[in-house]
């Protein structure tokens, strides 16, 4: 299929350098050193064990025009970045063209084909202005929950830490037969792409985790072993969850694992930084809105109280806000 990935670092490289290898036509519509090094040296892959690939028989380009319509388009930015993108991605699209969203946290069309009294309801803290739903066409989306954990380490490489898996689904809840096309692309690049009817209990269960160690990681700059470890930090880190599941049970989410059993398996990756903390260290504007925001704005809509989850949103937005005025980093140096 011909496939565009927005975006190659750590999640569009890793998925971009499989599908590539797997055969398939593959374009990535990036900007700067990464453009500059792909084009060079094609895009390169390193696994757990030091294994490298390389992807040399890909394109890179930074026009929307000169990639033209797709079979798949693959958005792999993050939430708070999808604004600067959304007057380009229609160029990528045909009458035939799906769009795969790989964004953490609640994403934009959360309430689009969701049924019910919320049908259609924006979700103002991913979509203040309601342009992504406008822009990045519904109709054509089919939801994805990212479970890897890998790096951009230089430009036109990534390290791939843990994790193969990518649940997919229609908004809809349907086994439709572009949503299992997609999948099988997947698969035979080597991924776990298991077709949901309800992605939107998939997006819960990933955010469970994502929405209180992503934050208490970019305050504490520990890790994720650190946080499970100590017992301060790993009791917030229940009273977020529990906070945040009865929102999710609010909205008729109900989560497949226990609350200490996904403690688990975020503690199990081990020494690995969240994306919150590695953005907040590189000066990069962070998911704090999708992961946790939305969190909070979804508290209020179903009258669930989230006190914990409104405190540390309220302590890592201001540090997101400081770092973006300052033009600065935050990060831990050993001491002399």
């Amino acid at each position: 299929m011909k496939i565009a990935i927005i975006g190659a670092g750590a999640i569009g490289g890793y998925v971009g350098v499989k599908l590539a290898l797997a055969g398939e036509d593959l374009t990535f519509i990036v900007r700067g050193a990464n453009l500059r090094a792909i084009r060079s040296a094609g895009m390169k892959l390193v696994m757990q064990d030091g294994t490298e690939h390389v992807a040399s028989n890909v394109r890179a380009t930074d026009s929307y025009d000169d990639a033209g319509v797709q079979d798949v388009v693959i958005v792999a930015l993050k939430a708070h970045q999808l604004d600067a993108v959304a007057d380009n991605i229609g160029k990528l699209v045909g009458p035939d063209t799906v769009i795969v969203t790989m964004q953490n946290g609640i994403p934009y069309w959360y309430f689009h084909k969701h049924g019910g009294e919320l049908e259609g309801r924006q979700v103002v803290s991913v979509d203040p202005t309601g342009e992504l739903a406008r822009k990045i066409a519904v109709d054509k989306v089919i939801g994805c929950v990212v479970y890897p954990a890998s790096e951009l380490i230089a430009p036109g490489v990534v390290r791939h830490i843990e994790g193969d898996r990518f649940p997919l689904g229609e908004l809809d809840g349907t086994s439709s037969e572009r949503v299992n096309r997609v999948a099988a692309c997947m698969t035979n690049a080597g991924f776990k792409a298991p077709v949901l009817d309800n992605i939107r209990s998939e997006i819960w269960l990933k955010l469970w985790g994502n929405l209180t160690f992503n934050p208490i990681s970019a305050l504490s700059h520990s890790t994720l072993v650190d946080i499970c470890q100590y017992p301060l930090t790993r009791v917030l880190a229940v009273q977020m969850m529990e906070e945040a599941q009865a929102v999710a049970n609010r909205l008729g989410i109900e989560f497949r694992v226990t609350l200490d059993k996904r403690i688990a398996g975020a503690e199990k990756v081990g020494k690995h930084k969240t994306s919150m903390l590695q953005d907040i260290e590189a000066g990069r504007g962070s998911e704090v809105d999708a992961l946790v925001g939305a969190v909070v704005e979804l508290g209020r809509l179903t009258d669930t109280p989230t006190p914990h989850i409104d405190t540390v949103y309220a302590l890592v937005k201001l540090l997101d806000r400081t770092v973006a005025e300052e033009s600065g980093v935050v990060k831990l140096q050993k001491a002399a």
